[in-house]
């Protein structure tokens, strides 16, 4: 096919769908909670960007695949896109380095804590389960502050940042982070981190918390029964835990390879036995099966064909059910996952570690922004990754066109999917949000 190449002087966007946040944004009244943040930093020219411009327009070049600060070039430049959410100039990457520098430790957790708190107030949610956990985000090239030499099982040797992440289960949204150096272990800081934490939900109850083997100590489990709180934590393998798996004799069959076992153990440290809920799967049966061999015990003739977990908690439920409660923990990784593929929680970094904090910070915020819009505009059943929603929802080219009087967004659209998205455009959305099909 011959054609003539022509140009046009109409501010088009690839970003058309965006404009579906942006009314979310506006009828929960994002704006006016970057406005009442008193810990937010300001802006001492004139000249400078406004406040809620810098971290709106940093969130949406999340939303639209920036994953380091070079990429949020692509928004800054798409006029259609700035006049979608009323900006009156896009910043570039140097405006957001030079914000997120003025950060410091305090900021940074008086701002998380604000914005989370008001996430989780105007969410009609009590009783959930929260789950902690911690991630490690390898760092490269000129040395940042915070980057060091600890477990890092990816990159052995490399430096990194070992930060800490909750998770509200229920609902799939951050609920806290912190960015800590990556020589710290799992449970540096466990506790306070805890309490920051619930501290954010107000009068609203953690019915259950979840932890892996890295905050397998005894203090952890003081403090939670010291709330009281109920817990699942995966139990180190540790030697004496071995051995309480080698003493048991009793197993009972819940599934084709799998039996499990409900014990008590107390460690030397320990003032009281706990409750251990022990789950051996057998390879034949199940060579995917995730666990741990024993290796006190390498030439057992019954221990070889095995993988063992053990888990201790103070739940009074079956110790099935407790088992099935602590492997949905695993969607806590999948928010990981997502958060480091699509919302660039992995590459946003700066050389100052308070700047790097903030920047990641926003990136929670960001994501807890579009778990909004997933769960109470689109009301879908299989909630969508980003990367999904990026090219489903959100990359629909689009211009504004004067007619009279009126300016219109023409959405490049077909037909059988209007009607669909005309019903996004009138979905209503008051505060407090009622979670769908609670």
């Amino acid at each position: 096919m011959n054609f003539d190449l022509s140009f046009t002087n109409k501010e088009i966007t690839p970003w058309g769908g965006m404009v579906f946040l942006k009314q979310m944004l506006d009828k929960i009244d994002f704006k006016s909670q970057i406005n009442s943040c008193e810990s937010l930093p300001c802006q001492n020219s004139n000249r400078a960007h406004d406040v809620d411009v810098i971290l709106e327009s940093f969130m949406t070049s999340v939303w639209c695949g920036a994953n380091r600060f070079l990429h949020t070039e692509v928004t800054r430049h798409d006029k259609a896109l700035g006049k979608i959410f009323n900006w009156r100039t896009s910043p570039g990457q140097d405006a957001y380095k030079r914000y997120f520098s003025k950060f410091d430790a305090s900021s940074n957790i008086e701002t998380a804590k604000h914005f989370f708190e008001w996430f989780f107030k105007n969410i009609n949610l009590n009783y959930f389960t929260l789950d902690i956990d911690s991630t490690v985000i390898t760092r490269y090239g000129e040395q940042q502050q915070g980057a060091k030499r600890g477990y890092n099982p990816s990159k052995r040797g490399r430096r990194s940042h070992h930060p800490i992440i909750a998770f509200v289960n229920d609902i799939r949204m951050v609920a806290n982070f912190w960015l800590r150096s990556g020589d710290t272990s799992s449970a540096n800081n466990f506790i306070s981190f805890l309490e920051d934490t619930l501290s954010v939900f107000g009068n609203k109850k953690v019915g259950l918390i979840r932890l892996d083997s890295g905050f397998f100590q005894k203090d952890i489990l003081d403090h939670l029964e010291s709330k009281p709180m109920n817990y699942i934590i995966a139990a180190k393998f540790t030697h004496p835990v071995q051995r309480l798996v080698d003493n048991q004799t009793s197993w009972l069959n819940v599934d084709e390879g799998i039996q499990i076992n409900d014990t008590f153990y107390q460690a030397k440290n320990w003032e009281k036995p706990r409750r251990v809920i022990i789950v051996r799967q057998k390879i034949s049966k199940r060579p995917q099966a995730p666990g741990k061999t024993l290796s006190l015990f390498p030439e057992d003739e019954i221990h070889r064909n095995y993988r063992y977990s053990a888990y201790v908690t103070n739940l009074e439920c079956g110790a099935y059910d407790v088992w099935k409660n602590y492997r949905a923990r695993g969607d806590a990784e999948n928010r990981i996952k997502e958060l480091k593929q699509d919302f660039g929680a992995e590459s946003f970094n700066l050389k100052d570690f308070y700047a790097t904090e903030a920047a990641l910070i926003f990136v929670m915020i960001a994501y807890n922004l579009m778990a909004l819009f997933r769960m109470f505009v689109l009301q879908e059943k299989t909630q969508k990754s980003l990367s999904t929603l990026r090219y489903r929802t959100f990359a629909i080219g689009a211009y504004f066109e004067k007619t009279k009087d009126t300016i219109k967004l023409k959405i490049a659209l077909v037909k059988k999917r209007r009607k669909w998205f005309v019903g996004l455009w009138d979905y209503p959305l008051d505060l407090p949000l009622n979670i769908p099909n609670a």
